[in-house]
């Protein structure tokens, strides 16, 4: 099947039909991988929906009712020598 590519400012536009959406398992998927596999465009479902759990997590946190910092302290070395 040809399909046209079409332009949108500096990126590009394939549309892809339906019907090939379906028989890959992608309609009503509304984020999928994409990858270059030799000359081609390569689009994927993806495994794990993006940000899957983090709701759960962060409410998890706040209900702990923990003041510590969940990654612990990441400032910068040279932070006392800043003037505010």
């Amino acid at each position: 099947m040809l399909i046209s590519i079409r332009s949108i400012g500096h990126s590009k536009l394939v549309v892809i039909p339906q019907k090939i959406l379906a028989q890959a398992g992608l309609d009503g998927e509304t984020i999928a991988v994409v990858t270059v596999e030799g000359c081609g465009i390569v689009l994927r479902k993806s495994e794990k929906p993006v940000r899957e759990g983090w709701a759960a997590a962060a409410q998890a946190v706040a209900a702990s009712g923990e003041a510590t910092l969940v990654m612990g302290a990441f400032g910068n070395l040279d932070d006392e020598a800043l003037q505010w």
